[in-house]
């Protein structure tokens, strides 16, 4: 606890004296970005979607960039990685869970399960680095220099769990030039961020650092207004008791480069974070219709769960060493990384006594999922041919190791009265374990056209074992479930593309590949007494084609893609008579679609971007039942599938359903326009906007849990001086307060809302 308090005082400190040296700090690319305005051509974009740096109009795959300070505008409010959502042509994201566990759909394809050892097929990937569990792959993004998102499977470099996708970030790297960058915004709710990083030279040419820092805070904002008796003692009602949250990060690189063939760079980070889990707001919804207008987002009446708490720190660290033989390069990246803490909220989303029957409350719901201890270790070695001739290619291999203990707790542990239960929660150990060996290789076969394959071989191994049951108040086990599950599974996956530049301006490319998730293990359900359930194995087959393209002398940009994918054995996720997760497998879902990027200058100083994206998914099973919203044996919502009725419960036939979480289609669009005012200074003014399509929320179809037409806009206007060196702007986020319908508690119809709007102030800048 002392080591723990002690780092948070270093952190704070660390974010004043960052905040001092930089005091107009702003990203190293907003300079970049102030400059290239006054430049009427775009300008190429690098990612190492390939594993090696190469131009974005030549890489054979759909590929998406946003730039770290797109990222930061984004986030200025307050927001997490969430804030990306809808912001790239077919990824969407949202959370049920609040800050620590966000769940990413790529074309669709994704995992609805609020399960703490849920497994998702959109895998991340931060500074080359794995993040396999949902609470690791919500570890903040800042000091960044670039996000790269990956469209369709990427089995063959990246590995399992990658049949959507991956999304990747990378931070800005310590250099022998002493440099330094951050963005500071304040707006509405006493929503503050900071977002900084400074490093350069220790010894020349040979040892470089640079400190990255992240700190977020925003007040409660949102008033419990219930003013009945809690069975767990809350304390009701309470102005301003939920919505807030306190987000402290800090991240230390060395960059060592005793000669010139060998670089070791050495990594650490902490996170210390505290907020409000996900707010439900029970009968938000009114039975046939979707609509959330009525429903407050500042005011809520909750009779328990000590107004949604949760916490989390997690560290980790990471030491990469290159060594470069001239023909190829061997790459080594080892990492490590640890968490724990909890999330506790009412999820019924209301106080049960305001919504009786026959005058007796109904409906309960509260539950707390805690990480006592998590370690996951990643190994990987890889070795690369140089970039010069026209055969490249790559072999590899990596070794995956995660375990945790993970505890589940039910409402009567938290109760304070005589129905009080002390053993109302379980424990369970989760071991996952995989291994694989991999290798590409991409040939020009004739100028201007070159072949890419690749395969891997993967093994994925889970274990869950129930180290307590959930018994009486007097200890009698009741459990008779399994209390120790095994899935293992060897999979290959492969990819071919091929890629043709028709001319030095245009490029022409298809891609096939197959990707594998390995099965999963819901031991969650054990609170209930309820037996695990599990999941086998899906694999995708997918097929794309697109276009990329500079044209008018480098001033427009066209990237557009046409994919089709088929997942067999899909993995699924519903929801029984206790709101618990329950994982099965469908025999396919199909999908189709398309998207498009635009970035133009078609004036000096005016940037336009715009993407679109349109999809057709559908869940193939007619075997396949989900079950259906229901309270105490009544179903509460309009379903529209055919239902059949298992003894008090209704099963909806899920045939022929969208995916949950796949908007038919997603328009965003960014705009500005600077205007001179000096040699060295420019005012501006820049949005951007988001239009979602129709989303179904759930595996069944309903009136009520659909989204359509949801929309957010922002708007920045400022004056950027220096030639960008620093800048000051006022900003909007959710500019129209636009309430969007993001998630839901089915049996409670309780609705989960984007972020609110926030207005304010922001002061950035950069210096070397």
């Amino acid at each position: 606890m002392t080591i723990c308090k002690l780092a948070k005082s270093c952190l704070t400190l660390s974010v004043a004296t960052m905040a001092m040296t930089a005091t107009a700090a702003f990203a190293q690319d907003t300079a970049t970005s102030a400059d290239s305005a006054s430049d009427a051509r775009l300008g190429d974009i690098v990612v190492t979607a390939e594993r090696r740096s190469e131009n974005l109009q030549k890489v054979p795959l759909s590929v998406a960039a946003v730039s770290g300070e797109q990222l930061r505008d984004l986030q200025s409010g307050g927001e997490d990685l969430l804030s990306l959502s809808g912001r790239v042509p077919g990824l969407y994201a949202e959370t049920t869970t609040g800050r620590i566990f966000p769940r990413f759909y790529i074309r669709g394809l994704g995992n609805i399960d609020f399960y703490l050892g849920a497994s998702q097929p959109v895998e991340i990937i931060q500074d080359d680095v794995v993040l396999e569990h949902v609470v690791l792959k919500s570890n903040p993004v800042y000091d960044t220099r670039q996000v790269e998102v990956l469209r369709g499977p990427q089995g063959t470099l990246f590995g399992r769990n990658t049949t959507a996708g991956i999304i990747k970030f990378d931070s800005i790297q310590p250099s022998q030039q002493f440099e330094g960058r951050g963005a500071f915004t304040y707006g509405e709710y006493n929503t503050v961020t900071f977002d900084g990083g400074v490093g350069g030279p220790i010894i020349a040419d040979k040892l470089a650092f640079r400190v990255s820092t992240l700190y977020q805070h925003r007040d409660n904002w949102v008033d419990n207004v219930y003013t009945g008796a809690s069975a767990d003692g809350t304390v009701t009602p309470r102005n301003n008791a939920l919505g807030g949250f306190d987000e402290r990060d800090v991240r230390v690189q060395l960059l060592f480069t005793p000669t010139d063939a060998l670089s070791i760079t050495a990594s650490g980070h902490g996170r210390w974070y505290d907020g409000t889990s996900t707010i439900f707001h029970r009968a938000g919804l009114t039975r046939g219709s979707n609509s959330v207008a009525a429903e407050p987002r500042d005011r809520i009446a909750l009779d328990e769960g000590q107004n949604n708490p949760q916490g989390y720190d997690t560290f980790g660290g990471s030491l990469r060493a290159a060594y470069d033989f001239g023909p190829a390069v061997l790459t080594s990246i080892t990492a490590y990384e640890t968490t724990s803490g909890f999330s506790r909220g009412d999820t019924d989303g209301g106080a049960a006594a305001n919504f009786p029957v026959n005058g007796v409350p109904n409906g309960f719901g509260q539950s707390q999922g805690q990480i006592r201890d998590l370690d996951q270790w990643t190994q990987e070695l890889r070795l690369a041919s140089d970039d010069t001739s026209r055969f490249k290619w790559q072999i590899g291999g990596i070794y995956f190791d995660n375990r945790d203990i993970t505890d589940f707790y039910q409402r009567a542990f938290f109760l304070t009265t005589a129905a009080r239960n002390p053993n109302n929660w379980v424990r369970l150990h989760d071991v996952n374990t995989s291994w694989a060996v991999f290798g590409q290789a991409s040939y020009e076969v004739l100028p201007r056209f070159t072949v890419t394959a690749g395969v891997r071989e993967t093994n994925d191994t889970k274990t869950t074992t129930l180290l307590k049951t959930a018994d009486t108040a007097a200890g009698v086990v009741t459990y008779r479930g399994r209390t120790s599950v095994r899935l293992s599974d060897t999979r290959p996956s492969w990819d071919v593309s091929a890629l043709y530049q028709a001319t030095p301006d245009v490029s022409l490319y298809v891609r096939v590949a197959r990707g594998f998730r390995g099965p999963t293990i819901q031991g969650r359900s054990a609170v209930f007494n309820s037996d695990f359930t599990t999941a086998g194995s899906e694999t995708n087959l997918s097929y794309e084609g697109g276009v990329k393209s500079s044209l008018f002398g480098d001033t427009l940009r066209v990237n557009a893609s046409v994919f089709a994918y088929s997942v067999s054995n899909i993995q699924l996720n519903g929801n029984d008579s206790n709101g618990n997760g329950v994982l099965f497998n469908a025999d396919k879902a199909d999908a189709y679609g398309a998207e498009l990027e635009v970035q133009w200058r078609p004036v000096r100083n005016l940037s336009l971007r715009a993407g679109l994206s349109g999809l057709h998914t559908e869940i193939k099973d007619k075997r396949v039942y989900a079950q259906v919203c229901a309270l105490n044996g009544i179903v509460v919502c309009t379903v529209q599938d055919p239902t059949i009725r298992i003894g008090s419960n209704v099963f909806a036939q899920i045939d022929g359903n969208p995916l949950p979480n796949a908007p038919q289609y997603n328009l965003d669009f960014a705009g500005r326009y600077d205007l001179p005012v000096s040699d060295r200074g420019r005012l501006f003014i820049a949005t951007d906007w988001n239009i979602q399509g129709y989303t179904n929320l759930v595996l069944y179809k309903t009136n009520e849990f659909t989204a359509n037409g949801n929309f957010e806009g922002g708007l920045k206007f400022g004056y950027s001086g220096n030639n960008g060196q620093y800048e000051i702007a006022l900003f909007a986020r959710n500019i129209t307060n636009q309430k969007n319908l993001k998630g839901v508690i089915e049996n409670y119809l309780a609705p989960v809302f984007n972020e609110p709007r926030i207005i304010g102030i922001s002061l950035s800048g950069s210096f070397r």
